[in-house]
């Protein structure tokens, strides 16, 4: 399965799949492309670094959403991509992307969806003065974080944190669902009916999907 990662600013969760990757931990999948819409983020840098095949589109550069879409597909076109995955991509994909990719396009979010979509997941949690936060790999659809749950985990807010404390465990957390999550689809564990999802041989909680 070839796989193309669509970043914005750190990276932290490409570098996650990128170090899975080199420990051969994502099965079949193959990091085939990297895309950035921000020239200079530190995403570009990573995977310039591992040697990945990289693509710059600058959605400033384009009059439209739809313009920006059809330009980054065109170019995932050229990498055979299977399985589309945004991590810290910070551009809602139109309808006509999503029918591309239909079912193939996932997203993780910093918290527990339907909870706190959007934007700073982890400082809504936090200011709502919740007692479970986590996070949440998930189908990407045409709403904002509304698609079909893949797989969630869970981390205790305590009496101590501030939000970037909940913010850097969550991301933790991160790390470690979405490679596994990434390994489950290019094995083809996973599986959907309606909005459930199920990943074959795992319960979909972090823990079990990272043993397999």
């Amino acid at each position: 399965m070839n796989v193309a990662v669509l970043a914005s600013g750190s990276g932290t969760n490409l570098q996650s799949l990128i170090d899975s990757a080199a420990r051969g931990e994502l099965g079949p999948a193959r990091l085939a492309v990297v895309g950035v819409n921000v020239p200079d983020c530190r995403a570009l840098d990573r995977a310039r670094a591992a040697g990945l095949p990289t693509l710059v589109i600058d959605h400033r550069a384009f009059a439209s959403r739809d313009e920006f879409d059809r330009a980054l597909l065109a170019a995932l076109a050229a990498h055979a991509v299977d399985l589309v995955v945004l991590a810290g991509f910070m551009r809602l994909l139109g309808a006509e992307f999503l029918a591309r990719y239909r079912g193939r396009v996932i997203n993780i979010h910093p918290a527990l969806l339907p909870a706190f979509p959007g934007v700073h997941g982890q400082r809504q949690a936090f200011d709502y003065g919740v007692k479970i936060s986590g996070c949440t790999v998930h189908f990407v659809d045409g709403g904002v974080d509304s698609g079909a749950v893949i797989a969630q985990a869970a981390v205790p807010v305590l009496d101590g944190d501030d939000d970037s404390m909940l913010a850097a465990r969550i991301l933790a957390e991160e790390h470690r669902l979405l490679p596994a999550v990434v390994r489950a689809l290019a094995e083809g564990r996973v599986s959907t009916e309606g909005r459930r999802v199920r990943v074959q041989g795992a319960s979909p909680t972090h823990e079990a999907l990272r043993s397999v």
